[in-house]
């Protein structure tokens, strides 16, 4: 079964805010026992006064909040039925309120609405802002005597230096430079926390806006993706990059762009792997990882691509991996397993056309075809969905407006024949078409069906083998073309 998606990113971006950010927040409902993680330095914790308020806030999409979370400032989101925390912090029943927060959960600053009774987004972050300058102030001035004392030979001063790499996850470059003074004195810090904070080169994430222009690229490139434009999209995504390397939010953009627009898996590849070996959002980390499941999936390692779905959902669910492991156990056979992800997706999002899409391609799959034909017939025109409604119409037992949907999928909706060739394997070897697979029209549709490769640790489709020594692999069941 096909899990494409409406929106390139593979997230939703519907947050009410018209920015191509999103803030990765945590929702502490009542029913579950939420605690800050080991890694968080700072917390932001928002208390929204109705769920209209929660749904439009412009925190939502924050640059600087996504940035911070880069810096393991973790945004938890409380609800309306919490109590617990609500008591805690002594806020009111349909009172607003945004606090900065010690990782022990003590409060460090109250944001209140203005006098108007708005919360402001931009209030909020000066104050996480002048938090987080504060904290690297004190830092830096702690590493920078415990520096002098090093080259004095002092080896006392190990436990200063410590504390800065402590805190490497918020202050990164810092914490190079404590990790360097520590192996002076014969301490070795762990290998690969190192390598996490990325190249010496690489810049702190920026939570003081001083690359203004990445959002605006970031834009344009998501309104030249959503209109087709996708070499366009990919110049703005690039130069986005370039202007901040350490922009995880305009990497994952790129990375996308590769993997399900133009199908460039190599490039998509490494673009992933660059987010999850620098300081990410955790978004940014959970579709990085859901897209080298994707191709791992692909190139026929079922079992490493589902650990990776597991490690994105970890990191932050999405609505696209639960709909991917829903694919994944239902083509493994384990029904009620699938549906139980599929419920997961629709949850995040009920909202959402492609969901309500998706979850009603197993309504028709388990003879609930009414209300499939309903869902299919009020999405008709979502072209990005055709594969799903096709999927639809032939369980419901209408193969003609199957055939019709998924011929107006590869040949209007998808641009690039390496996405295409690999798509049309996948329909030969789904299971929602397999009354399809024997069909003569549905041959001639899908003749191009090719497979992807893995070859060492680069990915690549079809179309971009260089007589390579391959062996084509045969996926058991389809993950679809997202």
């Amino acid at each position: 079964m096909s899990t494409a998606e409406t929106r390139p990113t593979g997230i939703s971006m519907d947050n009410g805010s018209g920015n191509v950010y999103r803030v990765p927040w945590t929702l502490a409902s009542a029913s579950n026992n939420w605690s800050a993680s080991e890694d968080t330095a700072l917390m932001v914790i928002w208390f929204p006064s109705s769920v209209e308020v929660a749904r439009d806030s412009r925190l939502h999409g924050s640059k600087v909040l996504t940035a911070a979370n880069e810096r393991c400032v973790t945004p938890v989101m409380v609800s309306l039925e919490n109590e617990i925390l609500r008591k805690r912090y002594h806020v009111a029943p349909g009172e607003q309120v945004v606090l900065l927060a010690a990782s022990d959960g003590s409060e460090v600053q109250r944001i209140t609405p203005n006098a108007e009774g708005m919360l402001e987004s931009r209030v909020v972050e000066k104050a996480l802002q002048a938090e987080i300058n504060r904290r690297e102030k004190e830092m830096s001035g702690l590493l920078d005597i415990a520096q002098k004392r090093v080259k004095a030979g002092d080896q006392t001063v190990a436990a200063d230096l410590q504390k800065v790499w402590a805190l490497r996850c918020m202050f990164p470059n810092l914490g190079k430079k404590a990790a360097k003074a520590l192996k002076k004195l014969g301490v070795e810090v762990s290998a690969t926390d190192l390598a996490h904070l990325g190249a010496d080169t690489l810049a702190d994430a920026d939570v003081g806006n001083a690359h203004p222009a990445v959002e605006r690229l970031l834009t344009r490139g998501l309104d030249a993706e959503l209109a087709g434009n996708y070499r366009v999209a990919e110049g703005f995504y690039r130069e986005a990059c370039e202007n901040d390397p350490a922009d995880t939010t305009a990497l994952r953009y790129l990375g996308e762009l590769y993997r399900h627009q133009t199908g460039e898996w190599d490039k998509a590849g490494r673009t992933f792997r660059q987010i999850l070996m620098q300081p990410s959002d955790k978004i940014a980390r959970a579709v990085a990882l859901h897209g080298l499941g994707k191709m791992t999936i692909h190139a026929g390692s079922y079992t490493a691509g589902l650990r990776l779905f597991e490690q994105s959902i970890a990191t932050y669910p999405l609505p696209i991996t639960y709909r991917n492991l829903a694919v994944y156990w239902f083509s493994e056979g384990q029904q009620e397993k699938a549906a139980g992800f599929m419920r997961k997706a629709l949850a995040l999002d009920p909202n959402d056309a492609y969901n309500q899409i998706f979850a009603a391609v197993y309504l028709a799959a388990s003879r609930h075809k009414e209300e499939a034909i309903k869902v299919a017939q009020a999405n008709a025109s979502v072209l990005e969905a055709s594969y799903n409604l096709a999927a639809i119409w032939t369980q419901v037992g209408d193969q003609a407006k199957a055939m019709e949907y998924l011929r107006r999928h590869f040949t209007e909706y998808e641009r690039y024949s390496a996405v295409r060739s690999m798509e049309m394997k996948e329909a030969r070897e789904d299971y929602m078409f397999a009354n399809l697979h024997r069909d003569p029209e549905f041959l001639a549709l899908t003749e191009l069906a090719r497979s992807a490769y893995l070859i060492g640790a680069e990915w690549c489709t079809p179309d971009q083998l260089s007589n390579q020594p391959v062996v084509p692999v045969r996926m058991p069941g389809a993950t679809g073309p997202n």
